[in-house]
């Protein structure tokens, strides 16, 4: 986790601690002694890859930052029943108040490393990258993100604003491919932005007029049988970068690899997952 990332992580749980508490949690503070104390232990029931430990750790920390935290195992590890992933222990009241919003960051985090770790292992021999997407749970982005990493996958554009997507529907607004890469193009210009251009096609007729046009760095081949793609990547001929997208599963995912594409975007990453089954229990 970057630096940046560490300060988005912050405010993200300062807002899900404001969401789950409000004005106290009123459970534990009328039924817990001010000064008791405890200790708990965060343990695996399920088996995959544990993802967001010191998403956790942080939450813990943000509640009360004289809690005690003891990591056994890391972010991007792979776990099973009964395995030891943290202990904590201070105050029962913190404990408990930030009990809830910790387990729903690392579950959560662990099930989209999990899955991914699934998918990367049917292309990890192979060059091409699995890539993420922007289907995720709205202001939970950055700790999906960082989850896909910690299972073997590779981000992709972050949001809106850090690489342009030229995509069927602005070439269709645009009045077409030329139309809409020449605009991409000046309005970086005008605007002094570096961003990089990816557009899709849908089809050869289109791919041919970007390969006649140029102008992008990324070509998305969209919704391309893995034959077509080969095909398609031939034609491309190491001119630009490219990325296979749209309804490829773990069942089929290496058969689009095999093609050499550069990348291969994913939305059931983020938007399809199951969380796994973590507990934390009182020592």
């Amino acid at each position: 986790m970057t630096d940046h990332e560490k300060v988005k992580v912050s405010e993200l749980i300062k807002q899900s601690l404001i969401e789950d508490l409000g004005d106290g949690d009123h459970t534990s503070l009328s039924t817990i002694p001010k000064n008791a104390l405890g200790k708990v232990k965060l343990i695996a029931k399920d088996i995959g890859i544990v993802a967001g430990v010191e998403v956790a750790k942080m939450v813990f920390l943000q509640v009360d930052n004289s809690l005690e935290v003891k990591v056994f195992i890391n972010d991007g590890s792979a776990i099973k029943p009964g395995d030891l992933i943290m202990n904590i222990k201070g105050k029962s009241r913190s404990l408990l108040s930030a009990e809830r919003t910790a387990l729903n960051f690392i579950q959560r985090m662990s099930g989209i490393a999990t899955y991914t770790n699934k998918i990367h292992g049917k292309i990890a021999d192979l060059n091409t990258k699995l890539l993420d997407t922007r289907k995720t749970t709205p202001c939970n982005r950055i700790v999906e993100k960082l989850a896909v990493r910690m299972g073997g996958g590779t981000n992709h554009r972050f949001g809106l604003y850090d690489m342009i997507m030229i995509k069927d529907n602005h070439v269709d607004f645009a009045g077409g491919i030329v139309n809409a890469i020449e605009s991409t193009n000046n309005y970086l210009n005008e605007h002094g932005k570096n961003l990089k251009i990816e557009i899709e096609v849908r089809n050869f007729d289109e791919l041919n007029e970007v390969l006649t046009h140029g102008g992008v760095d990324r070509i998305m081949l969209d919704n391309f049988t893995p034959e077509q793609l080969k095909e398609a990547i031939n034609l491309i001929d190491g001119r630009y970068e490219t990325e296979a997208s749209g309804g490829i599963t773990i069942d089929t995912i290496r058969s689009y690899a095999l093609t050499g594409v550069d990348f291969i975007s994913v939305g059931a990453l983020t938007h399809q997952i199951s969380s796994l089954d973590l507990s934390l229990l009182t020592l």
